[in-house]
């Protein structure tokens, strides 16, 4: 197979960078967030993107469903009769869902119930229907986490109506073991995972605490430089000052005189709690909420999800309706589905006369693998320039954040023997193998010059 596109050098970086951007690179990061439109405009039109033919459109489902590598010439020159890029464009539009019900839109999911108000949903109000859904959607659920676990599928989402979930195989993210990313949560979702026995991390709560302590040491140690009493108290054989600790303790040592010291609770461990969970309800729905599983727990995980009541809403417009599975491969009881793509032409002022302004415009659930595909094309078919305002359905942004013991990324040629029948491009793997960089913030927009990227997050 020849290369996908040649590997072109990156230009020596620009003498200004826009304000916000990142510094030219030939690779974009990793984001593992859910688009929901994505916006291309080029100097050069998209007309290679528009009215595939019939042969075209059936060797782009077979090259996908094959996980056959896309046999681009090095350079694109007449992009409108080049089949293999059509053929291409077909391939990295492709994704997987269950359940299918086409009246229904069913990504996003979080917020939908204005949208789907209105529509015919007749498990609603039948028990039995509910049951046979539920049943198809674990079957499905757990085909997708077998997939996983066997390196046959890289990711999957599980889109609630009230959360998000990211699945991803051992390998990618960094991390040598499956991870599954959760956001947002609340207090009862995370205490009923707890009383499972299901173990997990909050990785921005954790992040927080950690610079709170070191802002205080550093505060601390500025205290302790600057004050002319420094090393002189102790040393003097005074006392140091009392802790709030011990004052309570002295407070309460009358108490155990009387000896009802362990039948009644200090004032201070009950303000202690209440703090705690004050700040844990806070934290509900928030990006901060995401949380983490990994490992074996994943599995634990899945068993909870099947099992949760909660998972499925009990009342309003998404009543009884299983969560949205989405899988860049094919699994069981999934339907094969393709985002919407449509070319624009238009004009834009520029100066003192008008330019043509070329756009091409993809709608739907864009996974990573898509997203990473389609800059993949356009970056050989609009001769190395474009542009692309991209729309993250936000409550996935902060899949972004970076797992807490990812040092550096696993080896690159580990990373693809393992995941080589994962379904994905080679070039998409490497990427996603490499730990987040995006922290809780993703893609916005990016511009490809000469060969080479800026974004903003």
């Amino acid at each position: 197979a020849l290369p996908f596109c040649q590997d072109l050098p990156v230009p020596a970086l620009a003498a200004e960078v826009p304000p916000g951007s990142s510094p030219p690179r030939s690779e974009l990061p990793a984001d593992w967030s859910l688009k929901t439109r994505l916006l291309f405009t080029s100097s050069q039109p998209f007309t290679w993107a528009e009215q595939l033919k019939a042969q075209e459109e059936a060797q782009g489902f077979a090259q996908h469903c094959r996980a056959a590598e896309a046999d681009l010439p090095q350079c694109v020159q007449e992009p409108r009769v080049c089949a293999e890029l059509r053929c291409a464009f077909q391939q990295s539009l492709v994704y997987w869902l269950h359940p299918s019900l086409p009246w229904l839109q069913l990504f996003p999911r979080v917020g939908a119930d204005r949208r789907m108000a209105g529509k015919a949903c007749p498990w609603a109000q039948d028990e039995a229907l509910q049951r046979v859904l539920m049943s198809e959607w674990s079957v499905s659920f757990t085909s997708l986490y077998n997939l996983l676990k066997a390196k046959l599928c890289p990711y999957f989402y599980v889109c609630t109506y009230q959360f998000t979930v990211l699945f991803r195989a051992a390998g990618l993210a960094g991390s040598d073991v499956i991870t599954a990313v959760i956001s947002p949560t609340t207090r009862g979702l995370r205490e009923a995972m707890r009383s499972e026995g299901i173990e997990f991390s909050l990785p921005l709560v954790e992040e927080s605490r950690i610079r709170k302590q070191k802002n205080s040491e550093v505060n601390m140690e500025t205290e302790i430089v600057h004050s002319p009493e420094v090393g002189k108290s102790t040393e003097d054989g005074e006392e140091p000052a009392p802790s709030d600790d011990d004052d309570d303790e002295e407070s309460f040592s009358w108490l155990e005189e009387m000896g009802v010291q362990d039948k009644i609770k200090k004032p201070d461990a009950i303000s202690i709690k209440i703090r705690k969970e004050k700040n844990e309800v806070q934290m509900d729905h928030r990006p901060e909420s995401v949380v983490v599983v990994k490992g074996t727990n994943t599995f634990t995980l899945l068993n909870f999800l099947i099992n949760c009541k909660s998972l499925v809403a009990a009342a309003g417009p998404q009543a009884g309706l299983p969560p949205t599975l989405l899988s860049p491969v094919a699994f069981r009881g999934a339907t094969m589905q393709t985002l919407k793509a449509r070319s624009m032409n238009a004009k834009a002022r520029a100066h003192l006369s008008y330019e043509d302004v070329f756009s091409l415009e993809v709608v739907g659930p864009v996974m990573p693998h898509s997203l990473h595909l389609l800059t993949l094309l356009l970056r050989c078919a609009q001769r190395g320039a474009f542009c692309a305002a991209l729309y993250t359905h936000e409550p996935t942004a902060v899949f972004n954040t970076r797992l807490e013991d990812a040092g550096a990324a696993l080896g690159k040629e580990a990373v693809c023997r393992d995941l080589s029948k994962c379904g994905l491009h080679p070039k998409t793997l490497d990427q996603l193998s490499q730990f987040s960089t995006l922290g809780k913030s993703s893609i916005r927009s990016l511009e490809m010059k000469d060969y080479a990227y800026t974004w903003k997050s």
